[in-house]
């Protein structure tokens, strides 16, 4: 249990109104954050991008909200979750409106730098929201703050339309104004967490050095979480922006309705991040992380099979065969796997302050950090197997790879820990 979660003065008004306007937050940024699944399909037309260089566009965002974590997660156990997400809104807001005004290539990959910082935001409303919760409730809370992922449904649902009808530009202006706007009612209606009000109030449990925040990454179990991350939360949102490329690319789809099947995609593997974290704090992390990488390894080989024509001899002649993955069969394969996705990213973060109870910011933000960087390479990955091998499937092999790497080390792992009856084998029995 987190030393806020035995504050009495974290109370469950201030606690619901700290989840509610974090999660309202944090749908937002994420909208921002994956602005580029949608423009960066015109803007490649615009400029006349190859594959590798709109994977670079489209994840560049996702670099920036990834290597902050970790450093906005310390400054958020620092200086408080209220003042932190507050000022990176604003920041990621004005980068957002400078998008705008960009012409050329190199300065759209500037402009997304500034702009990733909406992804950062993860970082800090993890270790905000924790500490109003004791640790029997966080991961319902943290499932519940993780819906935010919805941002990259919304954007896909409502931004061709913007785009069609006043420019990519005119959709870069109307995120930048959410963005600010909710920056405003967040700091309005929201209050400092119950450590800084006490620290505060008694000038004690200052915090530790800033080299100390450091101390559990020595670990290795973070080091694995980290990688569960990457896959969970990286390839979602890796896939969020390539969806709707692939559906254009492979199925003919207009932007559109590439957009319309993409936030298809998000919505469930967003929304269902607060079941993974009820199911996580009733049944335990490590058994729905094992449901996690085996029934998402299953989609992945399955939508990893590229359209293939083949023959055999048959009685009276030569038979030919052809066997394709339909919309509809990719679809609801691409369902199944962000449903079980969403599942995956709330059980790795129900670890996290039951291992690292005082160094949630710290662990916490190195492992989005390590996700959110899924994101920013993985599209680079998806794009640049496209050049090389020219088989739109690719993608899902190199997904596939990810997933059974992740299910053997923590296998490896669970084996190990029950074999020498290690602290982390008890507390994970304890879940």
């Amino acid at each position: 249990m987190t030393e806020t979660a035995l504050n009495p003065q974290a109370n469950d008004g201030s606690a619901s109104r700290a989840l509610s306007m974090s999660t309202i937050a944090f749908t937002v940024c994420f909208a921002v954050w994956t602005i580029f699944s949608i423009i960066g399909v015109r803007i490649k037309q615009e400029l006349g991008l190859t594959e590798t260089q709109f994977g670079l566009l489209v994840g560049m965002p996702i670099l920036t909200g990834s290597l902050v974590r970790m450093l906005l997660g310390i400054w958020t156990d620092r200086l408080g979750g209220r003042l932190v997400y507050t000022l990176t809104m604003l920041a990621a807001s004005l980068a957002t409106f400078l998008l705008a005004f960009a012409e050329t290539y190199t300065q759209m990959l500037v402009a997304a730098l500034g702009l990733g910082l909406a992804g950062g935001s993860f970082a800090v409303g993890v270790a905000y929201v924790s500490r109003f919760y004791a640790a029997s409730r966080q991961g319902m809370a943290l499932g519940i703050f993780g819906v935010g992922n919805v941002g990259a449904a919304i954007t896909k649902f409502a931004a061709p339309f913007v785009l069609m009808a006043w420019g990519w530009e005119a959709v870069a202006l109307v995120w930048a104004a959410a963005l600010a706007l909710t920056a405003i009612v967040f700091w309005l209606t929201t209050e400092d967490d119950p450590v800084i009000v006490e620290r505060r109030r008694t000038g004690a449990g200052q915090p530790r050095s800033f080299l100390a925040e450091f101390a559990p990454l020595r670990d290795l179990r973070v080091w694995r979480f980290a990688l569960y991350y990457f896959f969970a939360f990286g390839a979602f949102v890796a896939l969020a922006l390539w969806l709707p490329r692939y559906l254009i690319g492979v199925y003919g789809f207009d932007i559109a309705t590439a957009g319309m099947i993409g936030a298809a995609y998000s919505i469930p593997a967003s929304i269902f991040r607060a079941y993974g974290g009820v199911l996580s704090d009733r049944v335990g992390a490590r058994t729905i992380l094992y449901w996690t990488f085996i029934v998402t390894a299953i989609c992945c080989a399955v939508l990893s099979i590229p359209p293939t024509d083949y023959s055999v001899r048959g009685i009276d002649g030569t038979i030919g065969f052809h066997m394709e993955i339909g919309p509809v069969a990719f679809i609801a394969v691409a369902f199944v796997l962000g449903f079980f996705m969403s599942l995956g990213k709330a059980a790795v973060f129900k670890h996290i302050p039951v291992y690292y109870p005082g160094s949630v910011g710290a662990v916490g933000g190195l492992v989005g950090m390590i996700g959110g960087l899924g994101g920013f390479i993985l599209p680079i990955v998806f794009g640049a197997l496209n050049d090389l091998t020219g088989i739109w499937s690719s993608c899902f092999m190199i997904l596939f790879a990810l997933v059974a790497i992740c299910l053997a080390w923590m296998h490896l792992a669970i084996r190990r820990m029950e074999r020498t009856g290690t602290r982390a084998s008890r507390l994970a029995a304890a879940e």
